[in-house]
């Protein structure tokens, strides 16, 4: 297959084809999906089941996951949970469920984004795009290093790596966007809409409220030791703001 379009960056081997998994026990679905997505240039790896869909990523290392809730032998939360254990590579829940705290459940255990069933193959190639656009390095034109850092934090653009308290951390692609939106404009105050905007390249009415649950991994992983967090603060009935002053 020759790749045309779709290229992402990776910092040990350059620019490569994008491999995306499609998990969903649903036969036309996967064909759907499959169909579309080769269209565009990507390749597509499936599975049928969670414990195939665990075992595909750590064996072949896609760079995007498309993961169905509803699976046989190990649901779409616990692949989830599973493949967040050893990777961050980014998760697009495939969801029936249209309750805001289902689709929150995916959010708090790592996932990135959701799509609700029944969706357009359409919507799902957006989202994987807006997904790659903020993977891509966002370091200082001059080639120069590009470091954010506040107090144990420490945010290199250009590697994409976060060290706190002098410990690596990972992200996943929303919560580094997050971070590195917050450093980048520290003191002001941004709505949940504004985040989703800014981050996601995109929002819609009943989506800003799972920011919340982005906040609370990023949080989780800023402060490791505390417990309560001192670097985000919580503006209520407006949004979030990161605290102090960065230097760059």
């Amino acid at each position: 297959m020759h790749c045309w379009i779709y290229l992402i960056y990776d910092k040990n081997f350059g620019v490569k084809c994008v491999k995306v998994l499609v998990v969903d026990d649903d036969e036309k679905i996967l064909k759907v999906l499959t169909a579309y997505l080769e269209k565009e240039e990507y390749i597509v790896l499936t599975a049928k089941d969670g414990w195939e869909a665990v075992d595909k990523t750590q064996r072949l290392r896609p760079d995007i996951v498309l993961l169905d809730v509803m699976l046989p032998s190990l649901d779409g939360w616990g692949v989830c949970k599973e493949i967040r254990r050893t990777s961050d590579v980014p998760i697009i829940m495939l969801t029936a469920r249209d309750a805001e705290a289902d689709r929150i459940i995916g959010l708090e255990l790592g996932a990135d984004d959701y799509v609700v069933k029944p969706f357009s193959p359409k919507e799902v190639i957006a989202r994987i795009r807006a997904i790659f656009r903020r993977l891509q390095p966002t370091g200082r034109r001059d080639g120069g290093e590009r470091v954010l850092q506040l107090g144990d934090i420490v945010l290199d653009q250009n590697s994409h790596s976060l060290m706190v308290a002098g410990f690596a951390v990972d992200l996943t692609p929303t919560e580094y966007k997050l971070l590195e939106l917050f450093l980048t404009h520290p003191e002001q105050v941004f709505s949940r809409l504004q985040l989703i905007e800014k981050v996601q390249g995109y929002a819609f009415d009943g989506y800003e409220r799972t920011v919340d649950s982005h906040i609370k991994n990023l949080r989780k992983k800023l402060d490791i030791s505390a417990q309560e967090s001192h670097y985000i603060r919580t503006i209520y009935g407006v949004g979030y703001k990161m605290a102090g002053e960065q230097h760059a």
